[in-house]
């Protein structure tokens, strides 16, 4: 067997596959020996088919199976043993070949090459990185949630902002009356905290228990038919027949009190010990925050790295028609329509993963299986996280973990975040850091 590549020019070059008898006889001598045992054939039992009629009636198809797996597997060798750096798969040019007279073969594949640049990036390079602010603001609010997972919910006589009231809900005529066979909802539970309208709000302000008192509904919630309806025990399509006041009897009124920021709080937070009074309590909370911000602000460092070295670089050449021909071929289905308008798309895709493949060469950026299961453990961290939980268990993480392992596109998606963690780590400590210290909010803008 003999391959070669010409390059055409520098993006494109053709691959030629030259394959001769000696080269595949042997594997088509074997599969249909294979054949010979497994074929059921009229006359002959079974393993005892003459090798003469197996031929006659198979053998095209498995000399084309064998040639195919052959070349499939040496291209694939050339490739890597020279090193050649392609884009997509190798494309079939118009090969005239016969399979039922040939005995020797060549091929041709259109060939995509990555074009050739060089990314280097040191102290010279200035980058802007952002430091979330974390303010004493941000630390109340997360200590009020933790202290509202321990609230208490107590009885009360006079009605307060967000509490919650529970009373007797009946629908009134034009007049004022009680409406004959309107709705009554015995049991009502409303947070007039929660009304869109100011006015209907401010019926509710210091109102107490045994208080009748008269709102309308439609008016309060805006006209919003699922609240409407879940407050009046009806259909959504039967909201807009009850437009009209209400009289609500107040039969009782809850307030939650949040719980007490003590020692068992703490440690149900932080883990037994870890904080022993309220200002380290409020320390660790907020360096935990700082941490969870850290990564954020990594995040958005790696994709203005990405838009600086682009602009560094400049436009790449690449080879456009063939590119685009693998796009159709790998979106039949989807046809040229899609290509024409994704195609720039991609092609900003491809020069940064490009980019990110030398950056990661150059910084000798390995992942290993313990680095799969830390990211694996701090992606799990997170998401417990977000629901206020610090102190998980380390058990409770590594099961869960393991599950998200079970997963070969959770893993894919491991992999590549390790690559980027380690990435934008090491990028950091090359080139010079802007810094900006900016708030979450104008964070959260900038991914608008």
């Amino acid at each position: 067997m003999n391959i070669s590549l010409q390059n055409i020019d520098k993006v494109n070059a053709v691959l030629t596959v030259q394959i001769e008898k000696t080269d595949y006889q042997e594997k088509v001598d074997k599969a249909l020996k294979n054949l010979r045992k497994k074929v059921n054939m009229p006359g002959f039992r079974k393993g005892m088919v003459p090798v003469s009629l197996l031929k006659k009636q198979f053998g095209t198809s498995v000399l084309m199976e064998e040639i195919d797996k052959l070349m499939q597997e040496k291209v694939s060798e050339y490739i890597r043993d020279n090193k050649v750096d392609i884009l997509g798969a190798p494309l079939p040019k118009e090969n005239t070949v016969n399979f039922e007279t040939d005995e020797n073969f060549e091929f041709s594949f259109d060939i995509a090459l990555a074009p050739e640049f060089k990314v280097e990036l040191s102290a010279n390079d200035t980058i802007d990185y952002y430091d979330i602010d974390v303010t004493d603001e941000m630390v109340d609010q997360q200590v009020k949630m933790y202290a509202q997972r321990n609230a208490k919910y107590e009885k009360v006589e006079e009605y307060q902002d967000k509490d919650m009231l529970k009373g007797l809900l009946a629908e009134l005529d034009e007049n004022g009356n009680a409406k004959e066979d309107g709705i009554r909802v015995e049991g009502a539970v409303m947070m007039p905290s929660y009304m869109k309208n100011d006015e209907q709000k401010a019926i509710f302000d210091a109102v107490k228990v045994n208080t009748v008192l008269t709102f309308n509904p439609a008016v309060a919630f805006d006209n919003n038919e699922a609240e409407l309806a879940s407050l009046l025990k009806i259909k959504k399509e039967d909201v807009a027949n009850h437009k009209g006041d209400f009289t609500f009897q107040v039969e009782e009124i809850t307030r939650m009190v949040p719980g007490d920021l003590n020692q068992e709080l703490f440690d149900q937070v932080l883990g037994k010990g870890k904080a022993n009074s309220e200002d380290e309590f409020r320390a660790q909370i907020k360096d935990a925050l700082k941490v969870q911000f850290a990564g954020d602000s990594d995040y958005k460092f790696l994709i203005d790295v990405r838009d600086y070295v682009m602009n560094k670089i400049g436009k790449l050449e690449f080879p456009d028609e063939l590119l685009k021909r693998i796009m159709l071929e790998n979106n039949k289905e989807k046809g040229e329509e899609f290509v024409a308008e994704n195609y720039e798309k991609s092609l900003k895709e491809l020069t940064w993963h490009l980019i990110k493949e030398k950056l990661v060469a150059a910084n000798n950026i390995k992942v290993e299986q313990d680095d799969i299961t830390k990211m694996a453990k701090d992606a799990t961290r997170s998401q417990f996280a977000q629901y206020g939980m610090i102190n998980v268990p380390e058990d409770v993480l590594e099961s869960y973990s393991k599950e998200m392992l079970k997963k070969r596109e959770t893993v894919e998606s491991l992999v590549n975040r390790s690559i980027e963690v380690k990435l934008s780590e090491a990028l950091k400590g090359q080139v010079t850091l802007n810094h900006k210290t900016i708030s979450v909010e104008e964070f959260n803008q900038m991914f608008q």
